[in-house]
């Protein structure tokens, strides 16, 4: 590596990055897969080296990877002409690190330019600080063998969710390089290694509970929240995987698929928050599970862990069965709930609904009540409803209208 004159009065610390293919190796179905990706090398401080994806290529043949090698241009002020430098395999790293005409810097005009963001991750940390985040996991999650920090390997994957959720594989290779995480948490980029960031999932589920237990308390302490009323619902992921590669007795099974997929395996995601959003409980269940299999157990669940009160259980009509909710009636105390209406009912209060006079629940929302069968029910109408679903019949029908007139000008023949 050649040398510079540093003026005195500034000290530079030099590292280095060179990027080159790997090359990975996978056996399916019999069969080897190559699969390459441009990798960069990465000092930390303590002298080790750590290695960071900067592009997936997937399989690609021998002369695309050799076009990859002559991917790297760079500019020579001195000659006037660019300069084509190779993209090296990585068994030939250690060879080109020594090399001194890799690139040329001209210091009297090199400037630094490192944007990254600051205040957001910032505040995500003392939010993290406030919740006593920092104190429940610095005692579950104490520093490997290999002085791996996992507790705050968690907080730069809670702040990252926070601030920009997407994957892991994103915050690995881009977000964690544009924000200020390394330099607030005092680390390197050896937090963000990739396995180490799936690996860290892993080591939460047997503190779930108790995470719950312990922020249930904070948020009580931080924003006077209380508890009476919870909203319950379900969701789905689906996987692009090939059911026959799955194991038997895993979670990713074929069901009721609200994405659209029903040719793909998914897992069912319940979970109960308050109205402000701030989450109680959550599980993870086999993707072939029906919604009204799940709230009996949900119930049992918060009652365990936060003792019996009054509380209200807001659900779809699709969530609760009779029976369930004949449960909740005759539990003590009581659980109330506010459901929908199962649509076979609706005929048959709607000759008693007819009479009852309106009233004003809010502005722009009426509502018409019944007691009946020892359950109130509430017939509500709300003018912004109104105005949402005219729209979306008015964007059908001109969809409609559209496509009318092109079957109109089309030559159709017999067949």
């Amino acid at each position: 590596m050649k040398t510079y004159p540093i003026p005195k009065a500034m000290t530079v610390r030099v590292g280095f990055a060179i990027m080159f293919l790997r090359r990975t190796e996978r056996k399916k179905n019999g069969k080897t897969h190559t699969y390459w990706s441009v990798v960069e090398n990465k000092r930390l401080d303590g002298g080790r080296v750590v290695q960071r994806h900067v592009l997936y290529l997937g399989e690609i043949n021998s002369s695309q990877a050799a076009s990859w090698r002559k991917a790297i241009e760079v500019f020579d002020e001195d000659t006037g002409r660019a300069q084509t430098l190779s993209l090296f395999a990585e068994d030939r790293c250690e060879a080109v690190a020594g090399d001194a005409s890799i690139i040329q810097l001209r210091l009297s005009q090199m400037r630094l330019h490192r944007p990254r963001q600051w205040g957001a991750c910032w505040l995500a940390g003392q939010l993290w600080q406030e919740l006593q985040l920092d104190q429940f996991w610095a005692e579950r999650l104490p520093p490997s063998r290999k002085k791996t920090r996992w507790d705050q390997i968690l907080q730069v994957l809670a702040t990252y969710r926070l601030i920009a959720p997407g994957s892991e594989w994103r915050l690995h290779r881009q977000w964690f390089g544009d924000s200020a995480m390394a330099d607030l948490l005092g680390a390197d980029f050896g937090l963000v290694e990739e396995h180490k960031l799936y690996a860290c999932h892993d080591l939460l589920l047997a503190h779930k509970d108790a995470l719950f237990s312990h922020l249930v308390g904070r948020w009580r302490d931080l924003f006077n929240a209380d508890f009476d009323v919870l909203l319950y619902d379900l969701t789905s992921t689906y996987f692009d995987v090939n059911a026959a590669d799955l194991p038997e007795d895993g979670k990713r099974r074929h069901g009721y698929s609200r994405d659209k997929r029903p040719d793909c395996p998914q897992v069912v995601i319940a979970l109960v928050v308050t109205p402000d959003g701030l989450p109680l409980a959550y599980e993870v269940l086999p993707g072939n599970t029906a919604d009204s299999r799940t709230l009996r157990m949900f119930l049992s669940k918060i009652e365990q862990q936060y003792g019996k009160a009054r509380r209200v259980w807001v659900m779809d009509r699709g969530v609760p069965t009779e029976a369930v909710l004949a449960e909740m009636r005759g539990s003590d105390p009581p659980v109330q709930y506010l459901v929908g209406t199962p649509k076979g009912r609706l005929n048959r209060l709607e000759k008693h609904l007819v009479d009852r006079p309106w009233q004003d629940a809010r502005e722009g929302v009426k509502v018409k009540l019944l007691a009946e069968d020892g359950e109130l029910y509430v017939f509500a109408q709300s003018h912004d409803r109104v105005t949402k679903e005219r729209a979306m019949r008015q964007r059908q029908l001109k969809w409609l209208w559209k496509r009318l007139r092109q079957i109109a000008v089309m030559e159709l023949t017999r067949e």
